[in-house]
Order: C-alpha cells, then sequence, then structure tokens
C-alpha cells in the first residue's frame, strides 16, 4: 500500500542519515518533500498541515541540531509522529467478563464488510473462543449467502431468519441464542448502502439501542481514499465507533486513508485486511507501519507469521538435512507451502529491513510457484529425492505430465540447487548474527532472491524462536530509531 510514500521516505533517511551537520534550511527541505509525498498519498490536508508542523517544531530546536546525530533525530521524530498520526495501539478484541462479547460490524456496500465479519470470526477462533455469525443484512439479496458460505468455509454457525426484514429482532434473537449455545463473541453484519442515508443511519441506531453492542466497528475500503475518510467521520458522529478496521490493504492504493482516518474521527484502527484469503486479517501495529513506511522493514511481524505457520520439530528436522545436505525437493516443496500460507512471498521478504527498495523491481509471480509445485508432483519419488539424477529424458517427462515447457523444468532444478546452496550458507546464521546475515544477504543474485523466497523457512525459521524478551528489545531498538 505505502510503496511510493515509502520510497519519498526511505529517500529522506538516506539524505539526513548521511549528513554530520544539518542546518534549519535542511531539515525545511525535507519537511517539504515529505509534505508532497504525504499529500500525494491522498492524505487529508489538514492532517498534513498539522503533522509537519509538529515534525518541524521538534527538528529545527537547537538540541537536535546541535547534537551529534541530527540526521537520526529527525529521523527518530518523523518515526514518532507517524506513530503518533496512527496511533494509539488498540488492537484486537476486548472481551466482557459475562459473555457473549458483542460486535456491531457496518459500513458501506462494497467496502469487504460481510468477508470482513468471516475474517474476524476465523481470527476470534484462533485466540480460542467461539463466535457467531449473524446475518442482520436484509437489505442485500446475496448478503446472507455470502455470510453462510463464508461461515461455512471458517466452520463457524451462522444465526439467520429467513423471511424477516426487520434486522432489530434478529440481533435480539441471536444474542439469546448464542447464551443458549456457549458461544461467547457474537458478531452482528449489518446492512449496508451505496451512500450513508437516514434509513441506513436509523436503522443501525435501532439494532444499538436494542442490543447494546459492547463494540462497533467500521469496516471501510483504503482505495476509496478521502471517501473513507469522510464516511468514517459520518459513522463516528452516528454511533460512536470504537475502532476500524481497514480492507485491502495489500493494494496499490495511495493509502491516505490509513495515515488520516484516525486523525479525522479518534478513533483507533483495529485491523487490517492484507489479501483476499479469509485468514489474511492481521491486528493493526501504528509502530509497525511506520517502520515499513521509513523503510525499516517489519521484523516482529515476521517473526508472529513465522511462529504460526511452522512447527518447531520439523523445522529442527529441516535444519538437520540443511545441516547434512540432505535436503531434498519433497522438503523443498513442504517448505514452499509453509511460506505461502503466511502470505504474498513480496509481502513478506518486503518485512525485512532494507529489502522493500530491493524488492521494487523484483517479479515474484506466485504462478511461478503453481508452475514449481506442479513440476515437482509430476517427478517420481526417487527424482525427488536426488534431483542429480534428472537427465534430459527425464525432463521432457515431467515437462508433459506437468504441462510446461522442458525449460522451466530445467530452471526449476537449477535455481533448487542454487537455493539448496544459500539456504545452507544462511543456515549458519541466527537472527542475533546480524552482521553475517546480512553479508550472506548481500552476496546473492536476484534469482536467489527470487528461489530462496520459496525456501525461506531458514531465516524465518530463525525468526521465529525469538523469545518474548528478545521481541522487547527488538521493539525498544526500533523506537530509538537504530
Amino acid at each position: 500500500m505505502f510503496d511510493s510514500l515509502s520510497e519519498r521516505f526511505s529517500g529522506l533517511v538516506k539524505t539526513l542519515s548521511g549528513r554530520g551537520r544539518i542546518s534549519e534550511s535542511n531539515v525545511r527541505d525535507a519537511m517539504a518533500n515529505v509534505r508532497t509525498a504525504l499529500l500525494e498519498a491522498d492524505v487529508n490536508y489538514d492532517v498534513v498541515d498539522q503533522f509537519s508542523r509538529r515534525v518541524l517544531d521538534k527538528a529545527i530546536g537547537a538540541e537536535v541540531l546541535n547534537s551529534l546525530e541530527p540526521g537520526q533525530q529527525i529521523i527518530k521524530i518523523v518515526y514518532d509522529e507517524l506513530v503518533e498520526l496512527m496511533g494509539p495501539s488498540a488492537t484486537g478484541v476486548q472481551f466482557v467478563a459475562s459473555p457473549p462479547t458483542i460486535i456491531m460490524m457496518c459500513g458501506l456496500q462494497g467496502s469487504g464488510k460481510t468477508t470482513t465479519c468471516g475474517k474476524l470470526a476465523l481470527y476470534l477462533k484462533g485466540k480460542g473462543k467461539n463466535p457467531l455469525l449473524v446475518a442482520a443484512d436484509t437489505q442485500r439479496p446475496a448478503a446472507i449467502e455470502q455470510l453462510a458460505t463464508l461461515a461455512t468455509q471458517v466452520d463457524v454457525p451462522v444465526y439467520r431468519e429467513d423471511g424477516v426484514a426487520n434486522p432489530v429482532p434478529i440481533c435480539r434473537n441471536a444474542i439469546e441464542h448464542a447464551r443458549q449455545t456457549g458461544r461467547d463473541v457474537v458478531i452482528l453484519d449489518t446492512a449496508g448502502r451505496l451512500h450513508i442515508d437516514a434509513p441506513l443511519m436509523e436503522q443501525l441506531r435501532q439494532i444499538n439501542a436494542t442490543v447494546r453492542p459492547h463494540q462497533i466497528f467500521l469496516v471501510i475500503d483504503a482505495m476509496v481514499g478521502q471517501d473513507a475518510v469522510q464516511s468514517a467521520r459520518a459513522f463516528n458522529e452516528q454511533l460512536e465507533i470504537d475502532g476500524i478496521i481497514v480492507t485491502k490493504f495489500d493494494s496499490d492504493t495511495r493509502g491516505g486513508a490509513a495515515l488520516s482516518v484516525r486523525s479525522v474521527t479518534g478513533k483507533p484502527i483495529k485491523f487490517m485486511g492484507v489479501g483476499e484469503k479469509l485468514q489474511m486479517l492481521e491486528e493493526f501495529h501504528p509502530d509497525r507501519i511506520a517502520q515499513r513506511i521509513l523503510g525499516m522493514g517489519d521484523v516482529l511481524s515476521l517473526v508472529e507469521k513465522a511462529q504460526e505457520h511452522f512447527d518447531e520439530k520439523q523445522a529442527q528436522k529441516m535444519q538437520a538435512k540443511l545441516a547434512n545436505a540432505t535436503f531434498t525437493l519433497d522438503d523443498f516443496l513442504d517448505q514452499m507451502r509453509s511460506v505461502r500460507k503466511m502470505g504474498p512471498l513480496k509481502q513478506l521478504l518486503g518485512m525485512m529491513p532494507g529489502m522493500g527498495a530491493a524488492l521494487k523491481d523484483m517479479h515474484l509471480p506466485e504462478e511461478e510457484l503453481n508452475k514449481a509445485e506442479a513440476i515437482i508432483q509430476s517427478m517420481a519419488r526417487k527424482e525427488r529425492q536426488n534431483p542429480d539424477m534428472i537427465e534430459a529424458s527425464h525432463r521432457r517427462r515431467i515437462a508433459r505430465g506437468s504441462g510446461v515447457q522442458v525449460d522451466d523444468v530445467s530452471r526449476l532444478i537449477k535455481g533448487f540447487v542454487s537455493a539448496r546452496d544459500m539456504v545452507k550458507k544462511m543456515s549458519r546464521f541466527t537472527m542475533g548474527d546480524k552482521a553475517g546475515l546480512a553479508k550472506a544477504m548481500a552476496s546473492m543474485t536476484p534469482e536467489q532472491y527470487s528461489a530462496m523466497s520459496r525456501m525461506s523457512a531458514g531465516p524465518l525459521r530463525e525468526a521465529s524462536r525469538l523469545s518474548p524478551q528478545q521481541k522487547r528489545k527488538l521493539r525498544e531498538r526500533r523506537r530509538r530509531g537504530h
């Protein structure tokens, strides 16, 4: 989402970091570029004006300009103000002591509200909760069936009353049903409109007055830009929302809505949708997003993803195979599938510090991974165990079986060997050995980056072992601008 904005901010970081002395005119010129970048990103004008003024007031102080490292201090100020702009950090859902916790979801049509209800239900299941989805959108004919389909996919029950036009009794009855069936969270999927109007708000107010939801979440589409911010303001004035969920965070939108909505409404962003799959709903951390914008990466989010998707025993087994040079194409396929569960590869690699700019022009198509999987599955077991035995005649047979060209098979085998050697090399370093790991990564070619992205369980495995204490130390280093 923030690619172009991150590029401009990264330029600011490089410019200021490379100077031993910085004058007030240097700072004003740099902030003029930042201001232009924020406006181009469709950030609200008043928000940009306030942000720029706060940074300038802090950055041009004598204690900053006369310090030994003024550039680093100014970058720290920019980072802190970005965090403040998008903060506070109020992630997740607050649960009541006497269940069920009632969550009312609202938003305009097309914002992804119903899909987000399914994502939120899956997220809550992962937290050990037993959610109930409620089909309270009686305005859109397909809404109830869409929610029912999503409920089946995430294995969560849905409460519906077909033929009932008034959503108020549906919501009231659903909460009683949740109490009787032991459901501790109720998610109300209310109706949306193409625009904000009086009937929509009156219906939502009636539901709010009747069931008294513990939390009201507004779902906005990041691609709508400032229109999303204005609708958020209107919803908040009518309902007093508790938090915001931004969808399509993985899109190529400029990001103005995400940077503006908290300042305009005063309400925190709770979650962000980072992909179409139902598991792609993440808690919103302002400090981590600020790190991404400034080109610092997002190691903590990468660690959490690794911990969710990698089995420790399996990781140890893979580590032993790498050390003994017995890593096979079967293992390659298993690791590739594990990494793909974490999300798009370009998104994952972009979380590594300094990788954003390097990945800008790198082509990492997901279709290539599908092709690689088909090629490996078309091999005989002996061939997967020992790819060195695959000769020309074997490659032609594998190509026919997987529906690809012989060159594709050869390229995969060559890439596997190259990536295997690189991962073996990198497996000697832990996340604590930053210099060694950076040196190993710096020696990689673009082809090895692409190949390693399919075998990145080595560094991700090490990342998944970070203790809570190590995470806190890493977070503190980020806050200090290191």
